[in-house]
């Protein structure tokens, strides 16, 4: 379940996904298997082949996009989530969520 965003950041990040865009989304989240975090950023975009190369580029197997349409997305958790959001210039995210 998410947490911290608004209607208008959801829309805006199901809007970049369809059009094929890499698209970040953090927000508060919880999940019993993972009781220490307690965000999440999912990394979107329609395009799967672009999803994948993004994937490899940041050292993240493929294997777990959830490639669930219209809006397919790798989870980032941990310390990957707050290093990944840094190199993207996404210090927003980070400083927002305190990650």
């Amino acid at each position: 379940m998410a947490f911290g965003i608004s209607k208008k950041e959801l829309k805006e990040w199901k809007t970049a996904v369809s059009r094929g865009e890499i698209a970040y989304l953090t927000h508060y989240w919880y999940d019993s298997r993972f009781p220490e975090y307690k965000t999440v950023t999912k990394v979107g975009c329609s395009d799967l082949v672009r999803l994948r190369q993004w994937c490899m580029d940041h050292d993240l197997d493929p294997i777990y996009i959830h490639n669930r349409m219209p809006y397919p997305h790798f989870d980032l958790i941990g310390p990957k989530q707050a290093e990944i959001l840094r190199k993207a210039s996404l210090d927003s995210h980070v400083r927002r969520f305190n990650l």
